[in-house]
């Protein structure tokens, strides 16, 4: 007994630890839907009949041509770089994830100025014909929904390409190798047996691309869609409305929580094994000649209009502007900000990451695993969601601060939390902390148990177990996962143009204001610098990628 009972207090505090950090994850939705039960008399009819209305049809119409288009695009470029074996496809291999490095609104903002009617593209194309104004002829307007869907589409469909490319290179090659002797062709080996095992992947794929779309706030915004996430910002901010606000959050809630439970439902009774010892890829067919030029091509389109084009825009426009007017103190500030609050979000979300997955590892009790699923709501919510939920919940413990230091010490706190980051670091913990607990769970789950068994009968309790084994084993998990998340917090925009202290402003807050204003020029070396930064885990991720 005398040996269980300080274990049982090392569980204790490790699950309690668990539990209050679940607890922040939670306290911000909670929030979201106090505010909306608080709601003024009339309200949720205005909203029903005015708002809610057009909003849903246009995020409909939005996710459903962004899914369809992503879910072309990625699985039709995964079987080409799997299945078929041409000049320039091992460059392709990793080339294909360079539009996760470019968020949707940088791409929105570098296509607004390309393609303006008196823009570079506009402008050659009219020369060309032989015209002298934009009256004689114009490309139809990009600030529409096909255009919105296109743009999107470019940026997100390596969400899909990289789980089903992953799903291709696993399967055995017996399967494929079967039906070729029935007489099948590749084209149908295609369409008959890869894809319908790779659904999975592909279902997956689909829902993190559509959960992207339905968090976009810039992208949107510029290219004319009145999403609900758009109509959420407005009814804040320029309407003053917050319980408005939170009830239109809610309708976005039922929405994420539907498309998970659809995606789950379509995959319900796709269970696919393949024996470890038998399964092999299968070998991809040469392609020569001009069969071999057309695959290259094909497969470099969704990379140059994803990405080239745009980051060679902003690297054009970022030399015109750093030679017109170097780089400006106000920028150097900028991207001290967005360092300063993205690295200190992120070793807050990589300490609670850890607890929870080492936790859960170390204490499997029901309460451990619990917070550590609930851990995970967070990403699944919109950023402006559930910045509005970090909106309330802090805003109402700033206020219990200030009445306790007016009471007790006659000195008023104000808005300590909301005007010092802390509302904003919090928004980016209860966001990114799935991605933190995802990645050290993966890496511990690498680590024998036995291992564990060992540091014990050597003395070793949980904690000394954890410093002296799992953290130097892990630390590449860690260090992954630490990029992930200060790469995702430096590219956040709805949650940081939402809560933002006053005169604070990033990198992405930047360059949506100038944007927003229409002076594209002022926003090239924030834009650039994004992308930069983004380009770091798609380097992760292609080296990861290169084994199956």
């Amino acid at each position: 007994m005398g040996k269980t009972r300080p274990l049982r207090l090392r569980a204790g505090g490790w699950v309690l630890a668990g539990l209050v950090i679940a607890a922040l994850v939670i306290a911000p939705i909670a929030a979201l839907f106090w505010q909306a039960v608080q709601g003024s008399d009339g309200l949720w009819s205005h909203l029903g009949r005015n708002v809610l209305p057009h909003a849903l049809g246009q995020t409909a119409i939005l996710m459903t041509g962004v899914g369809v288009l992503v879910a072309g695009i990625g699985t039709s470029m995964a079987w080409l770089v799997t299945a078929y074996d041409f000049r320039g496809r091992r460059v392709l291999e990793w080339a294909l994830l360079l539009p996760l490095a470019v968020p949707t609104y940088i791409v929105a903002y570098a296509y607004l100025d390309l393609l303006h009617p008196l823009g570079p593209v506009q402008s050659a194309i009219r020369t060309v014909l032989g015209y002298d104004s934009p009256r004689q002829f114009r490309l139809p307007d990009i600030r529409s929904m096909p255009g919105a869907i296109v743009l999107l589409s470019l940026v997100l469909y390596p969400y899909v390409y990289l789980p089903t490319r992953a799903m291709f290179m696993t399967q055995a090659a017996n399967l494929v190798e079967v039906a070729r002797t029935l007489g099948t062709s590749r084209r149908h080996i295609f369409w008959r047996v890869a894809v319908p095992l790779a659904r999975p992947a592909i279902a997956v794929g689909i829902s993190l691309a559509l959960m992207e779309t339905l968090n976009d706030i810039g992208a949107s915004e510029f290219l004319g869609v009145r999403s609900l996430t758009i109509s959420v910002y407005t009814t804040w901010v320029t309407r003053s409305d917050l319980p408005g606000a939170a009830q239109i959050a809610l309708a976005m809630i039922v929405l994420v929580v539907a498309l998970v439970s659809l995606e789950r439902w379509a995959r319900r009774h796709q269970r696919y094994s393949i024996s470890a010892q038998r399964a092999r890829t299968f070998a991809p067919a040469p392609l020569r000649g001009g069969a071999a030029l057309a695959a290259f091509g094909l497969g470099f389109l969704p990379v140059l209009f994803g990405f080239i084009v745009p980051a060679t825009f902003l690297a054009v426009e970022a030399w015109k502007r750093f030679q017109f007017a170097g780089l400006s103190d106000r920028l150097l500030i900028e991207a001290r900000n967005s360092f300063v609050i993205s690295a200190a979000a992120t070793v807050a979300v990589l300490l609670c990451g850890l607890v929870l997955a080492y936790g859960a590892r170390a204490f499997p009790q029901r309460a451990m695993l619990a917070a550590q699923r609930v851990s995970t709501l967070g990403y699944a919510m919109p950023g402006t969601v559930l910045a509005l939920g970090v909106l309330i919940a802090t805003a109402s413990l700033d206020r219990l601060i200030d009445r306790t230091a007016q009471e007790w010490f006659g000195l008023s706190t104000g808005l300590l939390l909301m005007g010092s980051g802390v509302g904003l670091g919090y928004a980016y913990l209860a966001r990114f902390l799935a991605i933190s607990v995802g990645s050290i769970e993966a890496g511990l789950a690498r680590i024998p148990r036995s291992f564990d068994q060992a540091a014990r009968t050597l003395g070793q309790g949980v904690t000394g177990t954890l410093w002296h084994v799992h953290l130097p084993l892990s630390k590449a998990a860690i260090a992954a996962a630490g990029l992930l998340v200060f790469v995702d917090c430096m590219k956040e925009l709805s949650a940081t143009l939402l809560l933002r202290p006053l005169n604070f402003e990033t990198l992405a807050t930047h360059l949506y204001g100038e944007a927003a204003r229409g002076t594209y020029e002022e926003a090239a070396l924030a834009a650039l610098a994004i992308v930069a930064v983004g380009i770091l885990p798609v380097v992760l991720l292609a080296r990861v990628g290169r084994k199956p």
